[in-house]
């Protein structure tokens, strides 16, 4: 998907949802707050010590939204840590199964689990890997913060990755939207616009003004 095919098509859906929520309409307060960790995924710290990774995706917003089933897990490294990463899946007898579009590739596990691996290039990637070893989940993986798990989805743009922005911005107490406005301002201030419109269709959903 280029670039203006990607911001047409997240304005089209900012805007249908712009003229069709309801303060309030979405889902219940209680199931909003729920954060677990049913799914149980592969830790790769073992493997890929010392290098730098950090869950993204689907399983890291349960962290700051509720769970939703996937079917894989992926991870972010360093683009330049790519070859070392590859040769210590490969000797931990990980499968690999193709390229990533997007720069990266795709393993299968020996207990069966996909990881899809990305390779981050841009240059805020270095602080947040460093702030994802920190920033751990229930089960104790590496999980990009939050403010970088938007800006990620947000230059992704797709359907799924903008439901995911507005839910997890609704809940998002107002520090870590000041956070992720910041980020914004540095690395993509051409689309703060938009960003602003998927925090208020999140508050919406929480019913919050």
């Amino acid at each position: 998907m280029t670039t203006d095919v990607r911001i047409r098509t997240r304005r089209t859906l900012i805007d249908i949802a712009r003229r069709h929520q309801r303060i309030g309409a979405g889902s219940t307060p209680t199931f909003l707050a729920q954060r677990t960790t049913k799914m149980v995924w592969l830790d790769l710290t073992p493997i890929l010590a010392p290098m730098m990774w950090a869950v993204v995706g689907a399983a890291a917003t349960r962290l700051y939204m509720p769970e939703r089933a996937t079917q894989d897990l992926d991870v972010a490294i360093r683009a330049q840590d790519a070859t070392t990463v590859r040769e210590k899946l490969a000797r931990a007898g990980f499968t690999h199964l193709g390229e990533l579009s997007i720069g990266g590739s795709t393993w299968r596990a020996p207990d069966g689990q996909t990881i899809d691996v990305i390779e981050g290039r841009e240059e805020w990637w270095e602080e947040a890997l460093r702030e994802a070893q920190t920033n751990r989940d229930a089960q104790g993986l590496p999980i990009l913060p939050l403010r970088f798990l938007v800006l990620m989805k947000f230059q992704a743009g797709h359907v799924q990755d903008l439901a995911d922005i507005t839910r997890m911005l609704g809940q998002a107490p107002p520090r870590e939207l000041e956070a992720v406005r910041a980020l914004f301002q540095r690395f993509a201030s051409a689309d703060l616009a938009d960003l602003e419109s998927l925090i208020a269709l999140g508050k919406l959903e929480t019913g919050v003004q």
